[in-house]
């Protein structure tokens, strides 16, 4: 049991440290990156100064039109880049999907379309017949069995019902029995 807490208690000791050295990793690691960041700001943007007359305030704001132009241009120059390359990229993982012979199938939708709108679609303005499938089918006739024939006869069952109900239909059923 002492064993035990004991090494519970190492474990925990271990785990606080652990995770105190890297909350101060982490720390340094944000003043790194803010050190860097002002350095960068202090070499590429001087700090403005505003000229007191007018003529030397147009002058500042048109070099620094002049400069958001060719930043401009150059951001425009990197993203074609960008392009041609990703498009160079699609282009040669083509040619090598046609050099291995494997080919992405893409996935195929169902639609539903008749005969006509087939035809129509695979031979254009070509295809003026109109083709009815139905209308090559054979005419069966359906042979009447007794069954269908006793069943016609019969008619409607609640008439039958009241003709045999009472003495009048059970006279009848013995007649016809006899």
């Amino acid at each position: 049991q002492k064993k035990r807490r004991a090494a519970t208690a190492r474990r925990q000791h271990l785990k606080s440290a652990m995770l105190q050295l890297a909350a101060s990793e982490i720390e340094k690691e944000a003043a790194a990156k803010e050190v860097e960041k002002q350095n960068y700001l202090a070499e590429h943007c001087p700090p403005l100064s505003l000229p007191g007359s007018m003529q030397e305030l147009q002058d500042l704001c048109k070099k620094l039109h002049a400069k958001i132009e060719s930043v401009d241009e150059e951001r425009y120059d990197t993203e074609v880049k960008l392009q041609k390359t990703v498009k160079e990229l699609e282009d040669l993982s083509q040619k090598l999907f046609d050099l291995r012979g494997k080919f992405k199938r893409p996935p195929l939708r169902r639609v539903r379309m008749s005969a006509d709108a087939m035809l129509r679609a695979l031979l254009g303005s070509k295809h003026k017949v109109c083709m009815d499938l139905r209308a090559n089918l054979k005419q069966v006739k359906k042979e009447d069995t007794e069954k269908e024939k006793d069943l016609r006869d019969v008619g409607d069952w609640r008439k039958n019902i009241e003709e045999k109900s009472g003495m009048e239909g059970r006279k009848k059923m013995f007649e016809a029995g006899e």
